[in-house]
């Protein structure tokens, strides 16, 4: 089983500097490979290291950066192709399906970039990663995150992560691979729950968790969208940027607890 796992770096302003200029560099290559691809109708992973492999080296991108940006394009296309096939941007000829099909695909200036084990290492015990930047390797980043996906990071961390820029703040993706636990084939029990708006869930042990306040906040971040977008200043604007994905975030938590807080309360019957 993947699970992902977020932390948050704190670089200097210094290592910041060089982060931002990192993805900003890795991104541009990206745009312009991309367009390269589109024009020559090259979009394999093969192909677009044959074709630019040299070119993105000469942009100052180190060996496996220039790699990653290969594969980031081949896979861009490879999963808009993906998608056109099974209908997502619309029927074919459709306005929708012109506009995703007839461009190349953009990256933004701060779109996450993945990087491997050879151009970054966790210290764990220090709190810390070393990563590789245009201007020179960069050493003893600090990072934090929770404590329980910190050690799920140590045990199982695999493969790339994602270096991300969000609002300001730097993050890394980290995939960790946890083994599967195995499946218990004679469960001594079992619990159904209901689903619903008015109450989020009810279990047949009749416990009920109402949704009457993710609702109240949900019609508050509706009024509060629609008021920003009336008044359209470069303020609202701002805020409105701040305030997106408050909603999806503050829903995911309330599930979440919700869910943990319904197998809690299993495991208290059980030891009963």
């Amino acid at each position: 089983m993947k699970l992902v796992v977020r932390v948050k770096l704190l670089p200097t302003p210094e290592q910041a500097t060089a982060l931002e200029a990192t993805l900003r560099s890795c991104n541009e290559a990206s745009n312009w490979l991309s367009s390269e691809a589109f024009a020559r109708r090259v979009t394999s992973r093969a192909g677009l290291q044959v074709l630019a492999y040299a070119d993105l080296r000469a942009r100052g991108l180190s060996s496996q950066a220039a790699l990653h940006v290969l594969r980031k394009v081949a896979d861009a296309y490879s999963a808009l192709k993906a998608h056109a096939r099974v209908g997502n941007p619309g029927k074919p000829g459709s306005k929708r399906y012109v506009r995703a099909t007839s461009k190349s695909i953009t990256f933004r200036a701060g779109a996450a970039q993945p990087f491997d084990d050879r151009c970054l290492s966790w210290q764990m015990d220090a709190a810390t990663v070393s990563i590789w930047t245009t201007r020179g390797r960069l050493k003893r980043i600090a990072f934090t995150g929770h404590p329980e996906q910190l050690e799920l990071l140590a045990r199982y961390r695999r493969g790339e992560s994602d270096l991300l820029c969000r609002n300001g703040q730097w993050y890394l993706i980290a995939t960790c691979e946890i083994p599967e636990v195995e499946e218990n084939s004679r469960p001594d029990g079992f619990v159904g729950v209901d689903l619903g708006i008015v109450n989020i869930a009810t279990t047949s042990t009749g416990r009920r968790h109402s949704g009457r306040r993710l609702n109240r906040r949900r019609e508050q971040d509706r009024k509060l969208r629609g008021k920003l977008q009336r008044k359209g200043t470069k303020s609202a604007k701002r805020r409105a940027k701040r305030h997106a994905g408050k909603e999806a975030r503050r829903a995911r938590d309330i599930n979440h607890k919700i869910s943990k807080c319904i197998v809690a309360c299993l495991q208290i019957l059980r030891l009963r």
